[in-house]
């Protein structure tokens, strides 16, 4: 618990409003949108206004070695903001200004609590777009989608956060205040901090300021569902349109368990006996070039099984296409009381296998577990629908993500593809690098927080 001094060094810094104390407040801020993950009260919740607030706590939390956790909207999935050392929460949701749109260098700077969905709505007019699209694009921030890296629905020709984000305001843990790269084009002056805080999950430094890229928004869209009776039929279509050299802006899937489950909660008109659905999408600035590789795309669906195509002839009709890949999460979470997402992703060309895999585990462990995801580039969300409250299944559900981890790892793999590593998965690091690998992120973090104050328990565990 906090010491009655440095709540009143926190009040006069951030002004008793800024301040959070209350049981409610504790409570709110104890948990993220992770399921099956401890939860911890902080001592205190700050919600500055401005850069120097910012500083200033910082300063604070260091002199008296107290953690600090950054958090924008808590909707991360790998309980990366559940402040499990308790500390200070630090909110960053009243920074969330456009501070500059230049629209001549494609190029914005933001604060970290803006809505990534605003900065998109703002851009628009200029014929631009920021393309990382993360599946709670209207609810969650620029900071928390830099600070997990966070991918979404057009990573698979677009890329992900990392791909966008040019320069950055970066708060130390002492203080200090960094800028890392800019507006250029091209920047190979040292090292490369920007590409080194983008997925710390704030435990490196605290970001105040974001510079990214925008491009110009592509003038043609094809989008279409497609619709297949067997699943190794679907995994084979991904594999087999990556191998035409055809990249769609949007590669999605979903299996029956969640086209049954989003059609029973959105009502959308997903076929219910369809063992998997892809939903496609190809986009660009040259029409004839978009028409050819849709025509690709249709007939290597055709060539692989697919028992119906539907071609979204509206804008109408694509938008509700994509609503249904949007809903699988909230969809599968209204099963059962516990909803385990996972992260897991593999080289492209083994998809087929992870799905195979992903089938099996589920049998194995007599576990009802629903897979979508940006199949396009290998990104699964296996999804566990479960009851924490049943502790033999969650027993059966612990080894399931064990094996589902290790699947993914023999197949080249990596643990997470946009969601990070939190506290969730922070226990299988070592599989993926090695323990030299770890040593050398765990000396990196040293360097810059020696004393480990920020987002403490986080990425390796004990930190």
């Amino acid at each position: 618990m906090l010491s009655q001094e440095v709540l009143n060094e926190l009040i006069k810094i951030l002004g008793k409003e800024n301040v959070l104390t209350s049981k409610e407040d504790m409570i709110t801020y104890s948990f993220d949108a992770t399921a099956d993950m401890p939860s911890q009260e902080p001592d205190v919740v700050v919600t500055p206004d401005t850069k120097e607030q910012v500083v200033a706590v910082v300063k604070l939390a260091n002199k008296y070695q107290i953690p600090l956790i950054t958090r924008g909207s808590g909707t991360n999935l790998s309980g990366g903001t559940i402040p499990i050392k308790k500390g200070i929460v630090l909110s960053m949701l009243k920074l969330d200004k456009i501070v500059e749109i230049d629209a001549e260098n494609l190029t914005a700077r933001v604060q970290p609590g803006l809505v990534i969905q605003r900065l998109n709505e703002a851009v628009a007019s200029y014929g631009l777009i920021y393309p990382p699209d993360p599946g709670t694009v209207t609810t969650a921030t620029m900071g928390g989608s830099v600070s997990e890296c966070s991918g979404g629905l057009r990573g698979l020709k677009y890329g992900v956060t990392k791909d966008y984000v040019m320069g950055l305001e970066v708060v130390m843990a002492n203080g200090d205040v960094i800028r890392t790269g800019g507006k250029t084009v091209k920047n190979v002056s040292g090292y490369d901090l920007t590409k080194l805080f983008t997925g710390a999950e704030g435990t490196l430094g605290i970001i105040t300021e974001i510079t990214v890229k925008l491009i110009p928004a592509p003038k043609y869209r094809r989008s279409m569902l497609a619709i297949f009776d067997n699943l190794d039929k679907a995994g084979k279509t991904i594999a087999d349109i990556i191998s035409n050299q055809v990249i769609p802006a949007t590669l999605e899937i979903m299996d029956n368990v969640t086209i049954r489950t989003v059609e029973n909660y959105a009502k959308v008109g997903l076929p219910t006996d369809a063992e998997a659905v892809l939903i496609l999408e190809v986009d660009g600035s040259i029409e004839q070039v978009v028409v050819n590789e849709f025509n690709t795309v249709q007939k290597i669906c055709k060539e692989n099984g697919a028992v119906d195509i539907k071609l979204a002839q509206s804008d109408a009709e694509r938008d509700g296409i994509f609503a249904a890949r949007r809903a699988a999460l909230p969809a599968l979470a209204q099963v059962k009381p516990t909803t385990v997402l996972e992260d897991a992703t593999v080289p492209r060309s083994k998809i087929p296998e992870m799905l195979k895999a992903l089938k099996n585990i589920a049998k194995k462990y007599n576990l009802q577990i629903g897979t979508f995801g940006h199949a396009g580039d290998g990104n699964l969300h296996p999804t566990i629908l479960t009851d924490e409250s049943d502790k033999e299944e969650m027993e059966r559900v612990h080894k399931a993500v064990d094996e589902i981890f290790k699947v993914a790892i023999e197949l080249g793999g990596t643990l997470s593809g946009e969601h990070g590593i939190g506290m969730a998965k922070a226990k299988y690091m070592e599989w993926e690098f090695g323990q030299e690998g770890i040593a050398v992120m765990q000396k990196i973090k040293d360097a810059l927080d020696p004393d480990h104050i920020l987002n403490p328990g986080k990425m390796f565990g004990g930190n």
